[in-house]
């Protein structure tokens, strides 16, 4: 296996951790054969993917890893498995000591009740190079096993670290994403995108400026220091300057529209509820 493994219990109130020691990062493709825990058949795009992708998505939904996922989760089961997803994530990051923080529709979710919004299919956090580094060298390929109140029998995760992640041309547009924590269950996992000096912008006297190879662009003090929050009932951090990003992403309605993606949001209750009649069933 390439793989070791590492217990936990994960509990909103306690975490008992074990300890890893794991080989540095080999360049190669982690392949179904590999790591498959359950299914029969690889449903990952591998197949149709160019050669030099290294993440390859499932053949019936971009956000499910095909090598342990073999069908969509219902509007329900995604409910439950991404909040433990995002948990064990943040609960993993923290007893290393990997500094972490939420961005994209993540942090958008965090802005309006500190939840995975319910139509969302995956979590988008960020790191810094220094931590993609580390992530790499030490926990590459390790598993976690997580006893969660929804799953007190237990159930894994790993880490994997893109080789690719050294390389910072954008022009590397197969390799955007920089690491992934898979719930190796049903394949839903975390997109973790390293944040990097922009060498080119900053020889041009911009001291502070920050990038990541999916194009995205910031200053240091957009990003840090970071904020301490909650999100999911786990602590988290979240950059600076969290409305500025939102709005310049998203557009400022995307923090005042109450109603979207077949969801209203219920002030009172501060929960996005749906409001089309069958929509949970095929959500």
């Amino acid at each position: 296996m390439l793989f070791r493994h590492i217990t936990h219990l994960l509990s909103l109130a306690c975490l008992l951790v074990g300890v890893t020691t794991a080989g540095p990062i080999k360049k190669r493709d982690a392949d179904f054969e590999s790591v498959r825990t359950k299914l029969d058949k690889d449903h990952s795009g591998k197949g149709g993917d160019p050669r030099s992708k290294y993440f390859h998505e499932s053949i019936f939904h971009p956000h499910y890893d095909g090598r342990f996922a073999g069908r969509e989760l219902t509007y329900d089961e995604k409910r439950e498995s991404l909040p433990d997803l995002v948990r064990t994530y943040l609960a993993t990051m923290g007893n290393i000591g990997a500094e972490t923080w939420l961005m994209h529709g993540s942090l958008l979710g965090w802005w309006w009740n500190r939840k995975i919004m319910p139509w969302d299919s995956d979590i988008d956090v960020q790191v810094s190079e220094s931590t993609i580094h580390f992530l790499a060298e030490y926990y590459n390929m390790t598993v976690f096993r997580y006893k969660t109140p929804s799953v007190p029998t237990g159930k894994e995760y790993m880490l994997e670290v893109n080789p690719r992640y050294t390389i910072v041309d954008i022009r590397d547009k197969l390799n955007v994403i920089d690491a992934r924590w898979t719930d190796m269950d049903n394949g839903l996992f975390i997109d973790i995108t390293a944040v990097r000096p922009n060498e080119t912008a900053r020889a041009e006297g911009n001291a502070g400026a920050l990038m990541c190879k999916d194009r995205h662009h910031y200053q240091e003090e957009d990003i840090f220091p970071l904020r301490d929050s909650y999100f999911e009932g786990m602590p988290v951090k979240i950059p600076y300057s969290y409305a500025a990003i939102l709005e310049e992403e998203y557009g400022k309605k995307s923090l005042i529209k109450t109603v979207f993606q077949g969801h209203r949001f219920n002030q009172e209750k501060k929960e996005w509820e749906p409001v089309r009649q069958g929509f949970r069933q095929h959500a």
